[in-house]
């Protein structure tokens, strides 16, 4: 006789149960991990736990003399923690990078259990990357879709891309091929804000076609989305200090500490889309509480836009376009 599931008994394993923290990560020694920006914030957080539980934890850094305070505040860890330099806003660097992951750390053949790419910047005044890239939508989209590219065939498990509830405010203008390459490249009228939100809009929108793709292709990876509502990081305070607004990197400071939660919390849905169990591909987690703002890990949905197919493959076609790196080759490569 069959045995018969109610639907809800399905959902309910798909659930992160209220509550979940960094206890209920099981021991991961002898797994390996890799985090983007990992020398502060909501990087740093994930590194240190996933340190504490036994990983063997890569992280990239724009700083080596920043990656090596946290390699000496995280010696204490039982896992192991290896640095590799990287500046997302350079396709040089970025490149660099993949071939050290590629072909040093990774020379054993071991391949990542996960990777978080984590690092960002938000609400900056109007800059170029060294490519020529509108600055936001270099680091957070085309640097990251290059690395990843670059990588993916050492990937075994989740690639989760780190999104943010400013992606409602994020546009493409029409959608169409034309428009989203003049974003990317920083063609028309600028606003700081609105480029935060299209840079995390094609975060989401990346990780929607990198499913569809992997399913296509049968790649050896589970991409997923995380967001962390409002954490208290030095996020807010790099577009004033950029600026020169010295007065208001203050000021956004302390609001944070006041307002937002902490970087121990933020981390925890970027860690629940890393490791809790059975999450399907393209799944989204975020806070649970105040218009996801703050709280424990849920299961989550963006926008709309951020699961159109046609924004999501024109994007695509955008990133392989200007960063060089097709995926489909470096699979096979």
């Amino acid at each position: 006789m069959k045995t018969k599931y109610k639907a809800t008994q399905y959902i309910d394993a798909l659930t992160i149960p209220l509550g979940w923290s960094e206890n209920n990560i099981a021991d991961l020694s002898g797994k390996k991990f890799l985090i983007t920006g990992a020398t502060s914030g909501l990087g740093a957080q994930c590194a240190r736990v996933l340190l504490r539980k036994g990983a063997e934890v890569t992280i990239t850094a724009r700083d080596l003399k920043k990656a090596e305070k946290v390699e000496a505040a995280f010696g204490k860890f039982s896992g192991t923690l290896e640095v590799v330099e990287m500046d997302l806003a350079d396709l040089a660097s970025v490149r660099a990078a993949a071939s050290t992951i590629n072909n040093g750390i990774n020379k054993n053949g071991k391949k990542y259990d996960g990777v978080i790419l984590n690092a960002g910047i938000m609400a900056t005044p109007y800059s170029s990357t060294k490519d020529g890239f509108e600055l936001q939508m270099g680091t957070n989209h085309l640097g990251h879709f290059a690395l990843a590219g670059l990588i993916h065939k050492k990937i075994a498990g989740r690639i989760v891309s780190v999104a943010s509830q400013a992606h409602r405010i994020g546009s493409f203008g029409s959608n169409s091929i034309d428009d989203i390459r003049d974003r990317c490249c920083g063609v028309g009228k600028y606003s700081p804000w609105a480029a935060y939100g299209s840079s995390k809009l094609a975060n989401l929108l990346f990780i929607a076609e990198l499913e569809r793709r992997r399913l296509a292709n049968k790649w050896d990876l589970t991409p997923l989305a995380a967001h962390p509502g409002w954490a208290a990081t030095n996020l807010f305070g790099v577009a004033p200090a950029m600026a020169g607004k010295h007065l208001q990197e203050k000021v956004m400071n302390e609001i944070n500490k006041v307002f937002a939660q902490s970087a121990e919390m933020g981390a925890l849905p970027l860690l629940a889309a890393l490791t809790f169990p059975n999450l399907i591909g393209s799944s989204y987690v975020g806070p649970s509480q105040y218009f996801e703002m703050r709280g424990t890990p849920k299961l989550t949905r963006a926008r709309a836009l951020a699961y159109d197919q046609v924004l999501a493959g024109n994007l695509w076609t955008v990133s392989e376009e200007l960063t060089g790196v097709s995926w489909e080759n470096s699979a096979r490569a």
